[in-house]
């Protein structure tokens, strides 16, 4: 006769934590822009591997900051039992399950893991992972919605204008009816039309000029492109400027594709030179050993833009440094560590007279105050008639996502 033996089921810690809870806590480690190794090799800076991952895995756990006092207990008792090793590979096998990474390991190294006796922790070290789309796409939704939490209550919807139209909501006067209006009759004003024209009688006789429609408020698209400087300064002084930045571009990003499905955001890097970046590769970029040529970016802004047929076309820029480098008619880049150099700031500046008379509107946030930076935001701001936010990393995304949704003509200091 054949038994089943059945036995206390005993949860896996592994499948209890919560992915997303551990992603929010690896948040400053998935993003990191080189702050913390900024006496290493640039090239060096960009080496996201397996091992990496566990140290930091391991520093959230024994932080336990998003977890509960049950949890901490058993995370304690695997630190003393010794096998919290075991339960860390488990969690980086969940999230490259649930998709939250994609790690990719050469096959000469997988050769190497399994064939070698005691190679196999050195062969793991070279495994290289990258951050997937979902958690790029939650880390965005995660810092959009801190940032909407410390702006109070805030009001989606598109961009309103001081232009009327014609349209479903109405919240203006109604105008005589004109061909290509929509057809949102105003009954009332229609009817009175009508009988004032002919009197009170039944049937009443409606002519063309009769008809009256609701106006409601003209509600612009937008294409915006986010100038980020990725200059080896951003990570200088004592505090990551950077990561920060980042962040706030992707909380940017998630607003617009879920509140503002009209709008258009792209992603420029600018340093010694400029460069298109996808927005998805954005959590992969860091910073450099490099200048701020502040002019090419704002000509790339400008080729992005004018392929987009947008009522309203915008440069947000980000930024802590005076403009420094400039690409010359032949190619080369011309240099000054110094900043303020006067070939450099009349390039820059003719520039964005450019972006003027083109229609495209500067918005500034910079990440420094020191004076002689204040005097060039404020000619950009004057000659674009743009806004400047001197900012600093802690409320950078708090002023970005109110001058984004309110279209508030204001400077803020």
């Amino acid at each position: 006769m054949k038994y089943t033996k059945y036995s206390r089921y005993v949860a896996d810690l592994a499948d209890e934590m919560s992915l997303e809870d551990l992603l929010n806590a690896l948040s400053d480690y998935m993003l990191e822009s080189g702050f913390q190794s900024q006496y290493m090799y640039f090239q060096q800076m960009d080496e996201h591997n397996l091992e990496t991952l566990r140290q930091a895995i391991q520093q959230a756990l024994e932080a336990g900051d998003f977890m509960s006092d049950e949890l901490r207990e058993r995370i304690e008792q695997l630190q003393r039992d010794g096998t919290l090793e075991q339960l860390i590979q488990r969690l980086i096998d969940r999230m490259q399950q649930e998709d939250y990474i994609s790690v990719d390991q050469p096959q000469q190294d997988r050769a190497q893991a399994s064939n070698v006796p005691g190679q196999t922790g050195d062969a793991q070290q070279e495994v290289k992972f990258e951050i997937t789309d979902k958690s790029l796409d939650f880390l965005g939704f995660k810092t959009l919605r801190d940032l909407l939490g410390s702006l109070g209550r805030s009001s989606f919807g598109r961009h309103d204008t001081r232009d009327l139209a014609t349209g479903i909501e109405s919240s203006g006067a109604s105008k005589p009816y004109e061909f290509g209006d929509t057809l949102n009759l105003d009954i009332t004003e229609t009817l009175s039309s009508a009988i004032q024209r002919e009197g009170l009688h039944l049937p009443l006789d409606i002519e063309h000029s009769d008809l009256r429609v609701h106006q409601c408020e003209y509600q612009s698209s937008c294409a915006t492109v986010v100038m980020l400087d990725c200059s080896h300064s951003m990570i200088l002084y004592g505090e990551d400027r950077f990561t920060p930045a980042k962040k706030v571009a992707m909380a940017l990003s998630h607003l617009i594709r879920t509140q503002y499905p009209g709008d258009s955001l792209s992603l420029v890097l600018f340093h010694d030179s400029a460069e298109e970046m996808p927005l998805s590769q954005l959590a992969r970029v860091k910073v450099g050993p490099y200048y701020t040529n502040t002019r090419e970016g704002l000509r790339l802004a400008q080729r992005i833009l004018q392929r987009q047929k947008k009522d309203m076309k915008q440069i947000v820029m980000i930024t802590d440094g005076k403009p420094s480098a400039l690409t010359l008619e032949d190619g080369r880049i011309y240099k000054n560590a110094f900043g303020l150099d006067p070939l450099v700031v009349s390039q820059t500046l003719e520039e964005v007279s450019r972006c003027k008379r083109a229609g495209i509107m500067i918005n500034t946030f910079m990440l420094a105050s020191d004076f002689g930076l204040v005097q060039f935001v404020q000619k950009v701001t004057a000659m674009c008639r743009g806004k400047a936010y001197f900012t600093t990393p802690q409320n950078l995304g708090q002023y970005l996502l109110m001058d984004y949704m309110s279209r508030k003509m204001k400077t803020i200091h």
